[in-house]
């Protein structure tokens, strides 16, 4: 399987994290802190009863709150970069962990799926593309013997398949949580959600919640492709319009309701169907680019000719194949 779209996963996962820091900065200490308003022993009780863990449950120190939270920063800054592989993946799932524990009234649905995905990404090629290799995980694959080394295929691919399960449970649970629900039996759930005031997009929400046929017809084929959706990537054909219209369902939620964590983790995680796509664009991509440099450099060559000497006029430049 692909690894452009796990790596665009890893990237938007890591990016996600980081604005969930940079969002509550201002009020880290009210929401994280040792004397925040969940008072710390609370915190750490709770901890204790549901046998879980958190780093900030570690000391009651006001500087120890602060380097775990700023060192939380910078661990989902290098996931977003792709520095520091599977182990810096590994570090950020734990700070994430850590202080998704210590506010659980702050999560919601993506927020969840967040730290369910990155557990899965650690066993994926996520750091294949769009990252900055340091050659160090490359020295410790090679001194592997052949038989371990030969399992990271497999690996790679279960840990796409579980992102795809996920997404697609989390789809098929949501359509049908809504089947169950008078209001999108009857046409008219959108009209009543894009009335809540925290969230909604005033004027957009405006325009729609007025429109008879857009609830109507948003309400439907909302359930419709919720429910529908892991049909329409079991079939290859489908796969890549099925994500598409994902993306830009979320979106749309981004947009209207104001849900944008939520919204860009599943996204994230919508990426791993569009593998193929991703890996043929980006090669056609790379290609184009080395055709117009190639034919740049040849141009800028003086009377014509290229840097071997050979006369550009004798005999016409080869064009690369695209495709």
């Amino acid at each position: 399987m692909s690894v452009v779209g796990v790596s665009g996963t890893r990237v938007l996962l890591g990016f996600i994290g980081l604005m969930f820091y940079v969002s509550q900065y201002g009020d880290r200490g009210f929401l994280f802190g040792p004397d925040s308003v969940l008072p710390w022993h609370e915190f750490t009780e709770r901890v204790a009863a549901n046998g879980s863990f958190s780093l900030y449950a570690l000391s009651s120190s006001d500087a120890w709150f602060q380097v775990i939270f700023h060192l939380g920063i910078v661990a989902a800054l290098m996931v977003m970069l792709g520095i520091g592989g599977r182990a810096g993946l590994a570090v950020h799932w734990i700070f994430l962990w850590s202080i998704y524990e210590r506010q659980t009234v702050l999560l919601d649905g993506g927020d969840n799926l967040a730290y369910l995905v990155v557990l899965m990404l650690l066993l994926t090629r996520c750091y294949d593309r769009f990252s900055f290799p340091t050659g160090i995980g490359e020295k410790i694959v090679a001194r592997l013997p052949g038989h371990v080394r030969a399992i990271g295929a497999p690996l790679h691919n279960i840990g796409v398949v579980g992102i795809a399960l996920q997404v697609c449970l989390v789809y098929v649970v949501s359509g049908l949580y809504k089947v169950q629900g008078q209001m999108w039996q009857d046409g008219t759930a959108l009209f009543y959600v894009l009335r809540v005031p925290e969230f909604s997009f005033p004027a957009l929400s405006h325009f729609v919640y007025e429109n008879d046929f857009l609830v109507f017809s948003g309400t439907y084929v909302t359930v419709l492709f919720l429910v529908y959706f892991p049909l329409g990537v079991l079939v290859p054909a489908l796969r890549p319009w099925a994500a598409v219209m994902s993306i830009g369902f979320h979106l749309g939620i981004a947009l209207l309701m104001g849900l944008t964590g939520f919204a860009l983790t599943m996204v994230a995680c919508d990426l791993v169907f569009l593998s193929r796509g991703l890996d043929e664009a980006i090669s056609l991509a790379g290609r184009l680019l080395r055709r117009v440099r190639s034919h740049t450099d040849r141009g800028s060559a003086p009377g014509g000719s290229s840097p071997g000497g050979k006369d550009l006029s004798a005999s016409p430049p080869a064009v690369e194949r695209v495709g």
